[in-house]
């Protein structure tokens, strides 16, 4: 019996042997084809940029398209009862092609200069112009500009006159300086309460020249998106842009502009050519939209206009309307009016019910503005105050607005805790970028933050006091969270990146992308959005892109075919993460 016992246990030991012998050989195995690949997706040493792999923390991962969901749990932890969850599928990018289950790679070939002017989704690559120099460096940039990055000679010679723009050699000249801050103190003066960079912290300037308006605030702590329409004022933004000044190409036309309401404390027009009173003052409704309860309204009808024989004429219509929209004319000087805007709805519901223009029905959104008709009635205020009792500069860039609770989203703890969440972990990324891209050193200007949530990015770079202005993009394709990031006292559109972005080429220093393509890819041709960007983007610019490892695969090799010089990254997870960073140059 002894015997047969041995024979078990030598038996039984021998197979244990062979077992721990087979199951070491293949964590090893495992462990060297790990370890290629983390070489792998190693920078190449050529690069400085080599040295720093960590980064900030993995986003939470990705769960498909967003759906409408008002949250599962609010901010004091009680169940919701209003809770809607949608399907969603998950495609693969147009660069693959599936057969058999298998994912195979379609090459893509290097992409060619456009020969003659494209349609709205690019094909080639724009190239870049004849004498094209690298940006003169913000802040010498906002009263010179090189003549070949915007050789506009034609609005040079349109404000002649007004001394706003000289061409000087090879340089454009802006010397409007003191003109602007005597007429900046004069509103100040006008109405104290105003409180430039206190109270006024985003304003809006219609039809907005060279832009010396909002080139003048910025001194004041005042971020001003200047505008001006698709003719022969656009070439004004380009010149804006290539100052280092918040701009975009709109224009008051039959559409609502793609801002949410109450988005700007202050809104301006000088000389700006918009007839308000038309159309049943369809445009200044509009404006009453956008402006912030409380805010003002400036319109500075300049003496240019004396010739006019029914300027008197003009001026009652324009009382009426205002009246008749419950502004209250705070301060009239000269050819400078400042209306203000009231704070609740209170005077409209108390106004005999046949004046017009009434107020629009309860179930229109304010704050949809993507692709909707303008209205003849003035946009309700809510009952709740929401936007209204918004916190001083700088304080209210931190705290969480009242209009976080009411957007649509897709949320399943706090909002309160979602929005710190965000702002910590853009806070954590733009940091890495500080210290291991030298971010502080690279000078950027013009910055975009194509997929923006509650704007942390923006907000992550003004804490570490880099001197710039960012474009907060808020994709239609999600959530719109346009609102909070306005009540934070920063700017930003809708935008669809399935289309063109409306803005000249080269007007960009940094194109951020957090998680845009994962989404988008199921839209649009990615390939496309990615020649926008490099339409968009300054010579000398850089773009970074945090995704998940299959859309970078795709992305490089696009970025590669342009002509950008890319460099991969690991994530502070390491090289086993499925999120991969994607640093971009465009090189002149």
């Amino acid at each position: 019996m002894r015997r047969i016992w041995s024979r078990i246990i030598a038996r039984d030991y021998t197979a244990t042997s062979s077992l721990i012998k087979i199951t070491a050989l293949s964590i090893l195995s495992l462990s060297l084809l790990l370890l290629v690949r983390q070489f792998s997706l190693k920078t190449p040493s050529s690069s400085s940029s080599s040295q720093h792999h960590q980064f900030s923390p993995t986003p939470p991962p990705f769960r498909g398209l967003v759906v409408e969901r008002t949250g599962i749990i609010d901010e004091n932890g009680v169940m919701s009862d209003d809770f809607i969850v949608g399907d969603f599928e998950l495609n693969f990018t147009e660069n693959h092609n599936i057969k058999n289950d298998i994912v195979q790679r379609v090459k893509i070939e290097k992409f060619k200069f456009c020969v003659n002017s494209s349609g709205r989704d690019l094909d080639c690559l724009l190239p870049i112009p004849k004498g094209y120099k690298l940006r003169i460096p913000w802040p010498k940039s906002r009263d010179q500009v090189w003549y070949d990055n915007v050789p506009h000679t034609r609005l040079v010679e349109d404000k002649a006159g007004q001394n706003w723009v000289l061409r000087k050699e090879d340089k454009f000249i802006f010397p409007g300086g003191d003109g602007a801050v005597n007429y900046l103190d004069q509103i100040s003066e006008m109405v104290p309460d105003i409180s430039f960079g206190k109270r006024t912290r985003v304003a809006l300037d219609i039809g907005c020249g060279v832009a010396n308006f909002g080139a003048y605030l910025m001194d004041r702590n005042v971020t001003t998106l200047s505008i001006a329409p698709k003719d022969v004022h656009e070439n004004q933004i380009q010149f804006a842009l290539e100052r280092g000044l918040p701009a975009i190409v709109a224009g008051l036309a039959t559409h609502r502009l793609v801002y949410p309401s109450q988005a700007f404390d202050l809104i301006h027009c000088s000389r700006c050519r918009v007839n308000w009173t038309r159309d049943d003052g369809i445009l200044l409704l509009e404006v009453n939209r956008m402006l912030r309860a409380g805010g003002y309204f400036v319109w500075a009808a300049q003496p240019v206009y004396k010739h006019e024989t029914n300027l008197l004429e003009q001026w009652k219509e324009m009382e009426n309307l205002t009246h008749s929209l419950c502004w209250v004319l705070v301060k009239k000087e000269g050819y400078i009016s400042i209306w203000q805007k009231p704070y609740n709805n209170t005077c409209y519901l108390n106004r005999e019910s046949s004046v017009k223009p009434q107020l629009c029905y309860e179930n229109d959104d304010p704050d949809n503005a993507w692709n909707v008709d303008l209205n003849t009635c003035i946009t309700r205020l809510p009952e709740n105050d929401c936007g209204t009792n918004i916190t001083g500069w700088p304080e209210r860039l931190h705290h969480p607005p009242c209009r976080l609770f009411i957007i649509k989203m897709d949320a399943s703890i706090s909002r309160k805790e979602i929005y710190k969440a965000e702002s910590k972990y853009r806070n954590d990324i733009v940091s890495s970028y500080v210290r291991a891209f030298h971010l502080k050193e690279l000078n950027i200007r013009n910055v975009m933050d194509m997929k923006a949530g509650y704007g942390g990015f923006a907000a992550a770079l003004l804490d570490y006091q880099i001197d710039c202005w960012v474009m907060n993009v808020v994709p239609v394709s999600g959530s719109n969270t346009l609102p909070v990031i306005y009540d934070r006292g920063l700017i930003g559109v809708l935008h669809d990146w399935c289309e063109p972005f409306d803005t000249h080429p080269r007007t960009y220093d940094l194109l951020n992308a957090e998680g845009l393509f994962s989404i988008e890819r199921r839209r649009c041709n990615i390939s496309t959005i990615m020649l926008e960007m490099d339409r968009i983007l300054r010579p000398g610019g850089r773009v970074y892109i945090r995704d998940i490892i299959p859309v970078i695969d795709d992305l490089q090799e696009i970025a590669n075919a342009m002509g950008w010089v890319t460099f991969r990254f690991d994530t502070s997870e390491g090289p086993h993460s499925n999120w991969k960073l994607l640093n971009c140059e465009k090189r002149l």
